[in-house]
C-alpha cells in the first residue's frame, strides 16, 4: 500500500453525485478526496498535476469532452493516476470506449458503499473491478464472438438509434454513405435481422447500444 492516504479526484458533472461520493468515501480510512471536477476537460487538467492516486470518473458530462476521452488523456501520461469509472451506463457502447481508453475499473452508481471503498483501493494497487453486469456482458463477448459489433458499428448503430439518416450518420462519422450502409449490412448480418428498427431492437435487447 502507501504510507500517505490514497489521493482521490471526484469527476462528475453532478455536484450532488459528488458530495454523496465525498460523503461515502471520506468515512474510509486511508482514503482522502483532494479535489473534485466537473467537467471532463478540467478531471484531466487536475489529474495531471501530480498529487492524484486515483480519478473517479464519470462518463457522460453534457457538452464538451466525454469520461472516456478524458481516461485516455489521464493514462497517457507518465505516472498517470489510476482511473475508476463510476457511472449509470453498462452498454457496450460505454463499457468497450472507457476500458480500451485505459480505465482500470467500471462500476455502476449504485454500487454498494463498501464496494465502491474496495474498488478504488483495488484501482489504485493496478488491479481491476468490474460492475457485475459490465464483466457478464465482456464474459459473453468471449463466448458468442459472431454476434459482437466492432466499436465502428456500435456507433453507427448507436446512431440509427437516434434517428439519423445513413448520409447524416456518414457525416458524424466522417464516412461515406455507402461506407454507413456496409456497415449496416454487416450488422444486420451478425444480430440476425433485416431492417433498422430491429437492428436498434436486438441490440438494445443484447445490451450492445444503450437503452
Amino acid at each position: 500500500m502507501t504510507d500517505h492516504a490514497i489521493r482521490l479526484l471526484l469527476a462528475d458533472d453532478h455536484p450532488v453525485v459528488r458530495a454523496g461520493l465525498r460523503a461515502v468515501l471520506e468515512t474510509e480510512p486511508g482514503l482522502t478526496v483532494v479535489a473534485e471536477a466537473a467537467t471532463a476537460e478540467d478531471a484531466v487538467a487536475r489529474a495531471a498535476q501530480g498529487d492524484i492516486d486515483v480519478v473517479l470518473m464519470d462518463l457522460q458530462f453534457g457538452k464538451g469532452m466525454g469520461g472516456a476521452e478524458a481516461t485516455a488523456q489521464i493514462t497517457a501520461r507518465p505516472g498517470a493516476p489510476r482511473v475508476l469509472i463510476v457511472t449509470t451506463y453498462d452498454s457496450d457502447a460505454d463499457t468497450l470506449p472507457a476500458i480500451e481508453a485505459g480505465a482500470t475499473g467500471y462500476l455502476l452508481k449504485d454500487v454498494p458503499p463498501e464496494d465502491l471503498a474496495f474498488a478504488v483501493r483495488t484501482a489504485f494497487t493496478g488491479r481491476t473491478t468490474l460492475a457485475p453486469a459490465v464483466a457478464d456482458r465482456l464474459m459473453h463477448r468471449l463466448r458468442a464472438p459472431a454476434t459482437n459489433l466492432t466499436r465502428r458499428e456500435t456507433e453507427v448503430l448507436s446512431l440509427v438509434a437516434e434517428g439519423l439518416s445513413n448520409q447524416t450518420i456518414g457525416q458524424r462519422l466522417h464516412l461515406t454513405e455507402g461506407t454507413v450502409k456496409s456497415h449496416l449490412a454487416r450488422i444486420y448480418a451478425k444480430l440476425g435481422t433485416d431492417s433498422r428498427t430491429a437492428a436498434v431492437a436486438t441490440a438494445t435487447d443484447l445490451g450492445l447500444i444503450r437503452r
